[in-house]
């Protein structure tokens, strides 16, 4: 597999767990163009929390815990992107929901859920 078929696989994965603990799918891979103040971004995962709650979930994967692992590959610089293209999301809202930002950490067999894993 190449890495985007990688990428997509965890996804997929994660998306699963994350089904199967009531969270439903609104959008995949949402993307944003450069603008003039960040580099453009991505969002593996938009979904509803069962309270309605919009979460923003990005999703990584890692053969293993060297270099920090999966969770630890989450950087300021990646957060900001993220936030950046959650608030271009949010611009479809007359009244934005509450939201969050969450990650999904895939290590081998291991999945973690972070929920909230970092504030805006």
């Amino acid at each position: 597999m190449n890495k985007t078929e990688e990428g997509a696989a965890a996804e997929a994965r994660a998306l699963r767990f994350l089904a199967a603990r009531g969270l439903r799918l609104v959008e995949r891979n949402y993307r944003v163009a450069r603008g003039p103040s960040a580099r453009g971004g991505e969002i593996d995962l938009v979904l509803r929390d069962r309270d309605g709650t919009l979460v923003f979930c990005e999703v990584r994967e890692r053969a293993d815990r060297r270099h920090g692992g999966a969770a630890a590959s989450v950087t300021p610089a990646k957060q900001r992107r993220l936030v950046y293209a959650a608030q271009h999301y949010l611009l479809r809202f007359a009244t934005p929901p509450a939201c969050r930002f969450d990650v999904v950490a895939i290590e081998g067999e291991t999945i973690e859920w972070l929920p909230a894993a970092f504030d805006a």
